[in-house]
């Protein structure tokens, strides 16, 4: 079953990653931007963010990965732009697949991810 807490922070971590490459400093105000969510909202999100000790936040506002909010945001990212592509490259076309990927990135084992994405991998070298 689907844990929309723990989906929606998987989001934040990775919106956080994606706007670290692009940005010289994140700030609540860029994740709230970029997922077209409330100021307060994103502010609730940190708070929990920083209590689970995924993130850490500056004097100055500043947003940084912790070492294990990072490896879940790099895991989220990884399976979302695989699968956003896998589907583009199967004809779905790139907004749907982009909803679908970010949908299918939150609900599956690490294994089972593996095994699609060798698998994937393995056929894309027959072709």
């Amino acid at each position: 079953m689907r844990n929309p807490k723990h989906e929606s922070s998987e989001d934040y971590l990775e919106t956080i990653l994606i706007l670290g490459k692009k940005l010289p400093a994140v700030r609540a105000i860029d994740v709230a931007t970029e997922m077209d969510f409330k100021k307060s909202s994103v502010s609730v999100a940190m708070k929990n963010l920083r209590e689970k000790g995924y993130i850490t936040v500056t004097d100055a506002g500043y947003i940084m990965l912790t070492d294990e909010g990072r490896s879940i945001a790099e895991m989220i990212y990884e399976r979302h732009e695989f699968f956003s592509e896998w589907l583009m490259e199967l004809g779905i076309d790139k907004k749907k697949a982009i909803e679908d990927a970010c949908r299918m990135e939150h609900d599956m084992s690490q294994e089972s991810f593996e095994a699609i994405k060798n698998y994937v991998e393995k056929h894309r070298q027959a072709s």
